[in-house]
This record gives C-alpha cells, sequence and structure tokens, in this order.
C-alpha cells in the first residue's frame, strides 16, 4: 500500500474539517466521506491520472461535490442557515463590488438564523488561475478579498448569532 499523495491528505483534512459535526475529527470517517466524493468523481479521476493537468479540474470538481454534500446536510436542519459562494461564476465575481454584493445577499438570506454557515468557493482560483503565476499582485488580491469578506461579514452580523465562514 503507497502513502497517499500530498493532494489525498490535504483533501481528507479538508472533508474532516468541513464535517467535523458529523465526524467528530474522526479520519476514518473523514475518509469514508472523502471516498464516496471521490467515487462519484471516478471518471474525471482516471483521466486526472492519465492527464496530470486535469488535477486542478478535478479539485474543483471535488470541491464542488462537497459544497453539495454539505448543503443537503444543512438543508435537513431548519434551525441553520446555509449560504454557498462559488467565486468563480463569472470573470467579475471576485471583484470588490460583485464579492460584497453576493457576500450581502448571502447575510441576508442567513439573517433569520441564529446558527449558519457562509461557505465561499473557489477563490483562490478565481483571484489566482490555475496555470498562471501568482504574483505578488494575485497574492495581494487574494488576501485583501479574504480580508474583506472576513470584515464585511463581522459587520453585517448580528451579535449573538454563530455565524461559520468557511473558505475553500
Amino acid at each position: 500500500m503507497s502513502a497517499p499523495s500530498r493532494a489525498d491528505l490535504r483533501r481528507l483534512h479538508f472533508i474532516n474539517a468541513l464535517f467535523a459535526e458529523v465526524t467528530g475529527h474522526n479520519l476514518y470517517l473523514a475518509n469514508q466521506i472523502k471516498g464516496a466524493i471521490t467515487f462519484s468523481l471516478a471518471e474525471l479521476e482516471a483521466q486526472t491520472a492519465l492527464q496530470p493537468e486535469f488535477a486542478a479540474k478535478f479539485d474543483v470538481a471535488f470541491n464542488a461535490a462537497a459544497a453539495e454534500l454539505l448543503a443537503k446536510l444543512y438543508s435537513d436542519r431548519p434551525r441553520h442557515g446555509f449560504f454557498h459562494w462559488d467565486a468563480s461564476l463569472t470573470l467579475a465575481s471576485p471583484t470588490p463590488l460583485f464579492t460584497r454584493a453576493e457576500i450581502m445577499a448571502g447575510l441576508k438570506q442567513l439573517a433569520p438564523f441564529r446558527e449558519s454557515t457562509l461557505l465561499v468557493t473557489n477563490l483562490r482560483p478565481a483571484l489566482i488561475p490555475p496555470g498562471h503565476r501568482a504574483t505578488p499582485r494575485r497574492k495581494r488580491d487574494y488576501v485583501e478579498t479574504m480580508a474583506f469578506i472576513h470584515d464585511l461579514v463581522a459587520a453585517r452580523t448580528v451579535r449573538g448569532t454563530e455565524l461559520q465562514l468557511l473558505f475553500l
């Protein structure tokens, strides 16, 4: 049995953190969830094994499948709000104006809930596209956008509300 790759370990810890409420931080259970998601993407995984340049495409599909599974988990809880924003949906999404509009729409949807989760996916690939250099400006834009989202959520969330802000 070979050692797991760095990407597999990253995905395992990602799933363990994302589904901690379900797994209780048990890596065995997190590995079961990771395996189920990977199995649902078996064809894309096979293509990635043959053509390593598909790795970024597999990561995006894996994150999307995990976000969909998390949305299903929270849809069964009427007292817990959930909002997912995929920053890579359009070219304009990661710009400050559209970022603010999307996050504000999410916060408006989550306002009635005392407990909620705001999931932001694909922010890094939207600002630092795969195959492009991670220039200091792109890195700075990414860090500033994350800080902007964090500050916006902190300023616009009612005191006493438990809101989990997750970046994938």
